[in-house]
């Protein structure tokens, strides 16, 4: 077993040449992540957010609008697997921030709310089986996270699986610090 030794790593940390072609790829992997991202999030809604209102899946009815705190809208589908590896994250957001949730493409309200029974889900979702709303809102993905302010502008969008922390801090931020 080789084991380095203290000394070279010495001289390995030391070395300016190897912190520079460490940054200078660091950059480049933050570009690349900065553009991907940016490209993936082109179509989607942003300043003021598009109207929402509906029938959740169990039988309340919700409007989107200025509030008194930030509030997540969540856009997912039955048949995706990221959603469902995603869902937690949302129920443990749900306990201390407003969410609305959407499903696209997913069925008829009653199908949706069977489907959330199924999994013992307890955030109700608007049933989106024509993708009206998506549509509103440039989803054409799913997950897809607004975070939108008390005074009804999205501050924050995210495509894809995100933690629950980082929701938190973001809805956190909306709220903190208004437009």
């Amino acid at each position: 077993m080789n084991i380095p030794r203290l000394s070279s790593l010495r001289a390995v940390l030391a070395d300016p040449k190897r912190w520079r072609r460490w940054a200078l790829e660091a950059l480049i992997v933050i570009g690349i992540v900065a553009a991907i991202t940016t490209w993936q999030n082109s179509g989607l809604a942003s300043g003021v957010a598009p109207p929402l209102a509906g029938t959740r899946t169990d039988g309340s009815t919700v409007k989107l609008g200025a509030g008194d705190t930030a509030r997540l809208v969540v856009f997912w589908a039955t048949w995706c697997k990221v959603c469902k590896a995603n869902a937690g994250n949302i129920e443990a957001v749900a306990r201390d921030w407003p969410v609305i949730t959407v499903a696209m493409q997913s069925g008829e309200r009653e199908e949706v709310a069977e489907f959330l029974d199924e999994r013992g889900w307890q955030v109700p979702a608007i049933a989106d089986d024509d993708s009206n709303i998506a549509d509103a809102w440039g989803v054409r993905a799913v997950p897809a996270h607004f975070v939108v302010d008390p005074a009804g502008n999205i501050r924050f969008r995210v495509l894809g699986y995100t933690t629950s922390w980082g929701l938190r801090a973001r809805l956190w931020w909306a709220n903190t610090f208004p437009l």
